[in-house]
């Protein structure tokens, strides 16, 4: 067998239905790069990622996202390790307003999610729903599920050409009045519910009164629960963005949240609404769910592999697995939706 004394480029196996059709000519949807076969491939790797981080970080904005296979990660520290090789500013999860219950295994890496397995994890941009995201999203594959489990990836430029196409009128409805979404956190996390993150864990916060300064700080409306539960409403956030070489991407959890956002507390057809608090045209957002679906990439994990997602980008999300599986994450370079919001 031949030896790669440097990880090289390799194409990424796309199941035969795969529309690559969609995907613009000059673009590889996701990036994938093969480590290097050598005794040390954990250290050369990684040496080879930090000699070549400004370009790999293009690359996944350029292509969304950047898979890295045989690199010889076998856990959480090793993936520590490569995120600092990339040269990426953490953005430690205890500081973002994520709807969903995580558990630290480093400073910057965390379980993706704990819902349950049967639970399917809609297409999203992570914390769009939020006045704070992060620019980049890493995930790392330390146990690949013995049946499904992969991770739809969608490239949230190419969805928006797409839906041009047939719903123009609502893509500028979109841009021009933005979306608020209506959530209700548990008094305590639910392990249960994809968005079980108690209001106490997600505000950073003990009491009521606490958490009704941060809401307020934040631009929030709130209503409480009899139970304790808290109910929240975004101020207006951006649905549409616009990247600097002029893509236009549907950077938003509209999908996430008109689709999946139910539990014993949520109901869908409550979560989201335009700026203006009117609703939205059903059938533009349907046929933007089957859009997304059908341009989407199922990430088959490997165990020891590793993806670099742009999450400006690229949009993902969680098929349903039976058997053990553990995925990690983590953030990378938060960002405000407008200067002057304190975090």
């Amino acid at each position: 067998m031949a030896t790669r004394s440097r990880p090289s480029v390799f194409e990424v196996p796309k199941a035969e239905n795969y529309e690559a059709s969609r995907l613009q000519s000059e673009s590889n949807f996701p990036l994938g790069y093969l480590g290097a076969l050598t005794k040390d491939a954990l250290h050369s790797s990684l040496t080879w990622i930090q000699s070549e981080r400004g370009k790999l970080l293009k690359e996944a904005t350029r292509h969304g996202a950047v898979l890295f296979r045989s690199f010889g990660l076998q856990g959480a520290q090793d993936f520590d390790a490569l995120i600092g090789a990339l040269g990426i500013e953490n953005f430690p999860y205890k500081k973002s307003l994520s709807n969903a219950v995580r558990v630290n295994f480093t400073e910057r890496v965390f379980s993706a999610n704990e819902a349950p397995s049967s639970v399917k994890i809609y297409l999203h941009h992570e914390m769009a729903q939020t006045p704070f995201y992060p620019t980049w999203i890493l995930f790392f594959c330390e146990q690949a599920a013995e049946q499904g489990g992969a991770t739809p990836i969608c490239r949230s430029d190419i969805l928006y050409e797409s839906l041009y196409q047939e719903h123009e009128d609502f893509l500028q409805e979109l841009e021009a009045k933005g979306l608020k979404y209506t959530n209700v956190m548990p008094d305590s996390d639910d392990p249960h519910s994809g968005m079980g993150r108690s209001w106490q864990s997600t505000l950073g916060v003990e009491t009521k009164d606490e958490a009704e300064a941060r809401l307020k700080e934040l631009d929030y409306s709130w209503l409480w629960q009899q139970d304790s539960c808290l109910r929240c409403t975004t101020p207006l956030l951006p649905a549409v963005r616009t990247l600097r070489d002029g893509r236009k991407t549907l950077f938003n959890q509209l999908i996430a949240a008109y689709a999946g956002w139910s539990d014993d507390r949520n109901d869908p057809s409550k979560a989201i609404r335009l700026g203006d608090n009117s609703k939205l045209n059903a059938e533009a957002v349907n046929r933007m769910i089957e859009l997304a679906y059908e341009s989407s990439f199922d990430m088959e994990w490997q165990n020891g592999d590793a993806v670099l997602i742009d999450n400006t980008v690229v949009m993902h999300g969680r098929r349903p697995f039976e058997g053990k599986r553990r995925v990690l994450a983590s953030l990378g370079d938060m960002q405000s939706h407008w200067q002057g919001l304190k975090n």
